[in-house]
């Protein structure tokens, strides 16, 4: 396949759209996200890049806690909008019809209608550039019940989840395969009777 060279660029993708919550204690905010994904399983490490012009960049700083959510296809136009809109100017949660609900480890709210949050404490603030880097530890994990199957195993294929690529959003959809399926060996089918 043919390929051109482009100058280094922020093409990863997709990446989740997540909605991150966070507060100062008197005022809550949420914010979308891109930047973010999974640094660490033990302790369970993640982290967001924000810009520090953002509104939120200056709550996380001050609080030490954020959650982030994973946004499903119902929350796509909200996700979109809490991008756009500042915090400083506009209350989010009113604005998008947002519920909060009190979080398990950390003082900030945690939004009722995602699926999933991951509760996060923060332990370094690394300046990137147009970014500063929030690493934090996962504290709690909540799950929508409903995902949870007669198991306990989580299945998040029923949620609708987004992601985002190069400006747009897109619905997650059809599984490929699951985590080792390469490498399994096939199961040897008994010969049929004559």
């Amino acid at each position: 396949m043919a390929k051109v060279s482009w100058k280094g660029g922020t093409l990863l993708a997709p990446v989740p759209p997540a909605l991150v919550t966070c507060s100062d204690g008197t005022k809550d905010n949420v914010l979308t996200v891109a930047w973010t994904g999974i640094l660490n399983s033990d302790p369970p490490r993640t982290y967001v890049s924000i810009r520090p012009t953002r509104y939120s960049h200056g709550l996380i700083k001050q609080s030490g806690e954020f959650a982030i959510h994973l946004p499903t296809k119902e929350l796509v136009r909200t996700v979109d909008w809490c991008g756009v809109f500042t915090g400083a100017k506009v209350d989010k949660f009113e604005r998008c019809s947002l519920t909060r609900v009190p979080a398990e480890k950390i003082s900030c709210p945690i939004l009722a209608e995602s699926p999933l949050a991951l509760e996060c404490r923060v332990t370094e603030v690394i300046p990137m550039g147009t970014h500063d880097v929030f690493i934090a530890d996962i504290v709690a994990v909540d799950v929508e019940e409903s995902l949870i199957g007669s198991d306990g195993k989580l299945h998040l294929e029923r949620a609708g989840l987004i992601a985002y690529a190069h400006g747009d959003y897109y619905e997650l959809g059809k599984r490929l395969g699951h985590f080792g399926y390469s490498a399994s060996k096939k199961k040897k089918t008994p010969p049929k009777k004559r």
